[in-house]
């Protein structure tokens, strides 16, 4: 593990496998280097990649300072692209996806290249209001240190079943979601106030950016097809048979291709 400090000081704990040109994988709701996808998927892609896994400030071996702001999510990033050498290709997944797709706004030719997997937005306009009810009563729950009672509320706004969530809240890992608990904050802010596509945001993403999404979700992809037509240099591709948790060995290829085909 190394650790690289961001602008505000907070150190962001990280490390590194593979050998190639640098590529960042961004977790969404919950994950860390210990706890997630991005391990593995880093296995897969380090015979091509030098990449980097980190835990999102808040979560895992990485500190965290009050207030928190998008911004600084993005300055993390950016200390971790000047860690990787100045510039680095970032994959971002479900509300990671969303962060990734601001830092490539804010940080511009830094980020190389740009992959996300299924950001949850919502192109409809229909989920507008449940999701600002979600946001109110989630700051409420955490501001009242109700932390348990705030990952079943974000469980049950992503549809999970209620025998699911039962299952969860007695498993061995169930202090690993309450212990991330505040960080639902910071997710909430990453996909915005209404859960709208950023149309301007995508507008200044001037590099090419892949948006992958599973067929099993039909909002999804009507969520990304209106994503990608925002951005000036992105390609939309479902990826049959897959859901919001991708088949890793499925998903490797698709980002190793993407990536080495624009530079990598």
């Amino acid at each position: 593990m190394s650790t690289v400090a961001s602008k505000d000081g907070t150190e962001i704990a990280y490390e590194t496998s593979g050998q190639g040109p640098a590529l960042i994988l961004v977790d969404g709701a919950f994950c860390y280097r210990s706890f997630g996808p991005m391990r593995d998927l880093a296995r897969l892609l380090a015979p091509r990649f030098t990449v980097t896994v980190y835990d999102r400030r808040g979560r895992g071996e990485s500190g965290d300072r009050l207030p928190f702001a998008l911004e600084r999510e993005v300055e993390d990033l950016d200390a971790l692209i000047e860690a990787a050498g100045g510039s680095a290709f970032v994959y971002g997944l479900s509300s990671g996806a969303c962060l990734a797709l601001e830092a490539a706004a804010r940080l511009g030719s830094k980020v190389a290249g740009l992959a996300l997997y299924e950001p949850p937005y919502d192109a409809s306009g229909e989920a507008a209001q449940a999701w600002r009810m979600y946001r109110s009563q989630l700051d409420g729950l955490l501001a009242e240190g109700r932390r348990g009672e705030a990952v079943v509320l974000f469980m049950h706004y992503a549809g999970r079943p209620e025998e699911r969530i039962e299952a969860i809240r007695h498993a061995p890992t169930w202090p690993k979601f309450e212990a991330v608990a505040p960080t639902l904050a910071y997710e909430a802010a990453a996909i915005g106030a209404d859960r709208a596509i950023p149309v301007a945001l995508a507008a200044r993403v001037n590099v090419p950016v892949l948006v992958l999404t599973g067929t099993a979700v039909s909002a999804m992809q009507a969520a990304a097809g209106a994503l990608a037509r925002s951005l000036p240099k992105a390609q939309q591709r479902p990826v049959p048979g897959q859901g919001h948790d991708i088949d890793l060995t499925v998903l490797a290829p698709l980002l190793a291709g993407f990536f080495i085909g624009n530079g990598g």
